[in-house]
């Protein structure tokens, strides 16, 4: 039901008169809160420079798992891993980045920098969407001064820059939930100030978000129970909604993966059979249960720990805390757990982050300058400064060091072999060291012979994968493998492996052409510092 509104004298804009259809704090004026398309060049250029700084490798799946794929529908090779085999990802997310891909083949842009910048470049415009709908959602919950801290601590967390603008399914799946809490009717407050279209519009979004990761249908279950519970039409949210809406994506997204797979694959429902009836996730370590709440989620909040629990507790709103708790709950409950899984509820924490800070200010600008006592704002106003510089030196620091710094030899290999590949310099390469521990054929962008250990789970307890072979015995596997090789031209490998594997390499006449600097410290092996390039010599 559309709320009745005040004339004004000059002419409003669509994205004003949206911010006062929604807004609680109608009293302020029109020109008081920034425009939405101000706000969202704001967060564009923030996460295009963003997206320029990630220069790290952090998690296999943002490239083998997207850009991999989208690069073989585009330019038909690229290597598909075993999830593709057994049907449990979907295409949706992946096509994304192939018609990009077409994009700059048709416009002869397919190079190595237009090739590892751009899909990051086209995620950074998603998460300016989901800035821009943090800070519409913030806005609808406490109003303009309060949205204005909440987008200041999205775009100034660590681990959201560090994040948001890679290529995973995760930082999409972020950016679709973000769009549909803000149309959730039980999220807002008051209810009534909702369009009758705003809960298909958030149905759709959570659809989507769960067509692209099946296990973000933790967060909906919680959202859609809390809808179900306050609404008063019920049964036209379950079957005139929520069944046709939820229905017609997953359609849609079976046709598409049957265009692609070329047979008919229910891909949600092979996830589930993998990641949680077989515990297929747990071949990839475990962790105890309290790791999110001990470790995990608290190293993603970093220095807004202690803002985002002063947020919950005054601005009591339960319902949105309640699914922050929920959703960690949840995945606690799974024994393989990750940083990104739980991605999507990290900027609802930062909002309440946002909301302790406005209120360190006072509940709104123009109240402060109301007051009387001088004194006090002038405390309040330190305060905020000194937290503002507290949290800016404790997080772009550490955001700088993990996009620029740590383990970026993985990338800074590949994108220099696509460069001598596209000089004609490089004929194979061999990968000695974990698998997908690299970009591939996305990032060389040449139809050259290419091979890494696989790690494919296996159907009996007990086997080792070749990754896990080789690191057990790096010059035995080696020795065995060469025996019936076709010898690359190229081999590449951490420095832990190459001081076991230099008589093996020289013998072969193998020799070391460029070493990247890669990590500082250990993360789940031993200390990986470099990357070598080793190059076939002849004889």
């Amino acid at each position: 039901m559309r709320m009745r509104q005040r004339k004004v004298s000059t002419k409003a804009s669509d994205d004003d008169e949206n911010n006062e259809k929604f807004t609680a704090t109608n009293y302020l004026p029109k020109n008081f809160s920034p425009s939405l398309k101000k706000i969202f060049v704001l967060c564009l250029v923030t996460r295009m420079i963003n997206s320029l700084l990630v220069q790290t490798y952090f998690n296999p799946d943002e490239h083998w798992q997207a850009l991999e794929v989208g690069h073989r529908i585009a330019f038909g090779y690229g290597h598909l891993t075993w999830e593709w085999k057994k049907g449990i990802r979907t295409y949706l997310h992946p096509v994304l980045f192939a018609a990009l891909y077409k994009v700059l083949a048709f416009s002869l842009l397919d190079t190595p920098w237009f090739m590892t910048r751009a899909p990051r470049l086209l995620q950074s415009l998603f998460s300016a969407i989901g800035d821009l709908y943090l800070y519409k959602f913030s806005q609808v919950l406490f109003g303009n001064h309060v949205a204005k801290w909440a987008l200041f601590a999205q775009l100034v967390n660590w681990f959201m820059l560090f994040c948001i603008t890679r290529t995973l399914a995760n930082s999409m799946e972020t950016v679709l939930t973000l769009v549909s809490l803000y149309y959730w009717p039980s999220l807002r407050r008051p209810s009534g100030s909702v369009s009758s279209g705003s809960r298909k519009l958030a149905l759709a979004a959570a659809a989507l978000a769960c067509a692209i990761r099946p296990t973000s249908a933790i967060t909906w279950v919680y959202v859609a129970l809390l809808e179900l519970y306050l609404t008063c039409d019920k049964l036209k949210f379950i079957l005139l909604e929520a069944v046709p809406i939820g229905g017609l994506v997953l359609g849609l997204t079976s046709l598409l993966d049957r265009l692609m797979y070329g047979s008919w694959v229910l891909v949600p429902l092979n996830f589930l059979k993998f990641n949680f009836l077989s515990s297929g996730g747990d071949y990839y370590g475990t962790h105890a249960w309290h790791w999110y709440i001990t470790q995990g989620f608290t190293a993603m909040l970093f220095t807004f720990i202690p803002f985002s629990i002063s947020g919950i507790i005054m601005s009591k709103q339960w319902k949105l805390s309640g699914l922050i708790a929920w959703v960690l709950g949840i995945y606690s409950l799974i024994g393989h757990k990750e940083f990104r899984f739980v991605l999507p509820v990290l900027p609802i924490a930062l909002m309440f982050a946002g909301f302790a800070l406005a209120k360190m200010r006072g509940s709104d600008p123009l109240e402060s300058k109301m007051k009387e006592n001088l004194g006090s704002n002038i405390n309040c106003f330190t305060k905020v400064r000194l937290s503002m510089f507290f949290l800016l030196v404790t997080n772009l620091p550490m955001a700088l060091y993990m996009n620029m710094v740590h383990q970026r030899g993985t990338e800074d290999v590949m994108n220099y072999l696509s460069v001598e590949a596209a000089n004609n310099k490089v004929e194979s390469i061999l990968f000695l060291m974990p698998c997908h521990a690299t970009p591939y054929y996305s990032t060389l962008h040449r139809n050259l012979p290419m091979r890494f250990l696989d790690c494919t789970p296996s159907e009996e307890k007990g086997i080792l994968d070749e990754s896990d072979q080789f690191l057990m015995d790096p010059v035995g596997f080696a020795t065995e493998y060469a025996k019936n090789w076709s010898s690359p031209s190229h081999i590449v490998l951490f420095d832990s492996q190459e001081k076991q594997l230099k008589e093996f390499l020289v013998s072969h006449n193998f020799h070391e052409i460029k070493r990247f600097f890669h990590a500082h410290f250990k993360v789940d092996r031993e200390l990986q510092a470099s990357v070598t390039v080793y190059a076939y010599q002849g004889q």
